[in-house]
Formats: C-alpha cells, structure tokens, sequence
C-alpha cells in the first residue's frame, strides 16, 4: 500500500507558476514509476508527467517545455514544478505511484489559471 498526498495547488495568473508537491507514506526508491495526471472540468483523467526510478522523465505534449517533473527519494517526494501556466491548465492534478504493477493516487489538488 502507498498513500500519496499532494499539496501546492491554488488560484494563478496566466504566465504564472506553481509547484507541487507529492508526499508518499513510504519509501519512493522500490516505487518503479511516479506520475502527475490531471482531470479538467468534464474531462477525463490524463497524464500530465512522469518520471521512473532511473529519474527518466515523460511529458505530454501540450506540457513539454513549461512542466518540470522531478523527485527526492530521501523525501519521499515528487514535484511538478510548473510554469508559464495558461487557462486549459485548470484541473485537479493528482499523484499516482505504480508500485509493484498496482497504480495508487491521491486525493488530488485543484489548480486554477486564470485569464
């Protein structure tokens, strides 16, 4: 079992960042790959970042260039470091680890741009 918990999320300007934050409840080294997804209003769920244990990082294409995933395993941690943020960016952004094959997420933190 991990638990993730996410923080970081909040109200933007256009043009503005925000970095979040991705706390697992244990060790993130034997977790094979960690990843950022986002649901828009009435949308579904999509990758937004990933990075594996070998600190390879994966983007989607309407991100590539503004996003920034990285970890600390000493921490436990995942980040998405975010900028140049644009309107379409709104949405719950959420923490999913696969550990051992089985996808775990958070609850989940709501990022808002405006225009």
């Amino acid at each position: 079992q991990v638990q993730l918990v996410e923080s970081g999320g909040g109200l933007v300007q256009a043009g503005g960042s925000l970095r979040l934050s991705c706390v697992a409840s244990r060790s993130i080294i034997s977790i094979k790959t960690m990843g950022w997804y986002r649901q828009p209003p009435g949308k579904q769920r999509e990758l937004v970042a990933s990075i594996t244990g070998s600190r390879e990082p994966n983007y989607a294409d309407s991100v590539k260039g503004r996003f920034t995933v990285s970890r600390e395993d000493a921490k436990n941690t995942v980040f998405l470091q975010m900028d140049s943020l644009k309107p379409e960016d709104t949405a719950v952004y959420y923490c999913n680890a696969l550990y051992y094959e089985q996808p775990f997420w958070g609850k989940g933190t709501l990022v808002t741009v405006s225009s």
